[in-house]
């Protein structure tokens, strides 16, 4: 947060920094223009380019000769092969992701948690032709926005959802007066009695999708799975179907990362 950033020398430029490179990586293979990135970022075009190019300098990001347009650079991925061994469980996920895509036959997901928001790390789609495209690998979400953000928020210690709340007053400015307090706080007790989540079409309308929580060794909800399609096959008669289904991979893939986490 901006305060804090001020208390140490130096936070609030490497906070700017790591903000440009976190919306760069969101932006997937197609990059991202210089303005797209500072109005994302709540910067000047001037401040935004002074710092992408020092981060090009050493690596980080790169720029495209045609396009000028803004991509990782080579110095993320040799970071990233690194920070892999410790933090990646992706191996551990893939076969689980793989089977919840074929026996449901939507696209299936496997979610992050990094601070405030989820980010997606595996797609497997399903052989239902009809598909929603609302999430790919790399895309970032608030916590309590695509379904697999609401299952893991709700499942966090009741503090750390009032200081979440209380931290992100914009969320219903940008994803509309469904996601007020008092409709996330309603959508998160529906979730935490129905055990996975539901978000009927929030994002782009027609486009639903599920979420269930996956835990830690300690039983925290740091990753989740969902399966996201149009809305007519997310209907009553076939939800509950779909959720048990979703909610035995997680059971699954939870005891799997507590056996082999160490």
């Amino acid at each position: 947060m901006e305060p804090t950033s001020r208390s140490v020398p130096g936070a609030q430029a490497i906070a700017r920094a790591a903000r440009l490179l976190r919306l760069v990586t969101a932006a997937g293979a197609d990059g991202a223009t210089l303005q797209e990135l500072a109005r994302a970022a709540d910067l000047s075009r001037s401040t935004a380019h002074r710092l992408l190019s020092a981060l090009k300098l050493e690596g980080l990001v790169d720029r495209e000769d045609e396009s000028t347009r803004w991509m990782p650079g080579p110095e993320l991925f040799l970071m990233g092969s690194v920070a892999a061994a410790r933090y990646d469980v992706t191996a551990l996920a893939r076969d689980v992701v793989r089977s919840l895509a074929v026996k449901t036959e939507e696209s299936a997901f496997f979610s992050v948690r990094r601070a405030d928001e989820t980010v997606c790390l595996l797609r497997e789609e399903g052989s239902f032709p009809i598909r929603s495209f609302v999430l790919s690998e790399g895309v970032r979400f608030p916590l309590g926005v695509a379904s697999a953000g609401l299952a893991i928020l709700s499942f966090l210690p009741d503090h750390d959802v009032d200081s979440y709340l209380e931290g992100h007053p914009e969320l219903e400015g940008r994803w509309g007066r469904s996601h007020r307090p008092s409709a996330l706080r309603a959508r998160l007790a529906e979730t935490k009695e129905r055990g996975y989540a539901v978000n009927p079409g929030l994002i782009v309308e027609g486009s639903w999708g599920i979420g269930a929580a996956v835990f830690d060794r300690s039983g925290r909800p740091e990753w989740a799975l969902s399966l996201t399609g149009v809305e007519f096959r997310f209907g009553p008669d076939r939800m509950a179907d779909l959720g048990r289904t979703l909610l035995a991979h997680a059971h699954q893939l939870s005891a799997r990362i507590a056996g082999t986490r160490r």
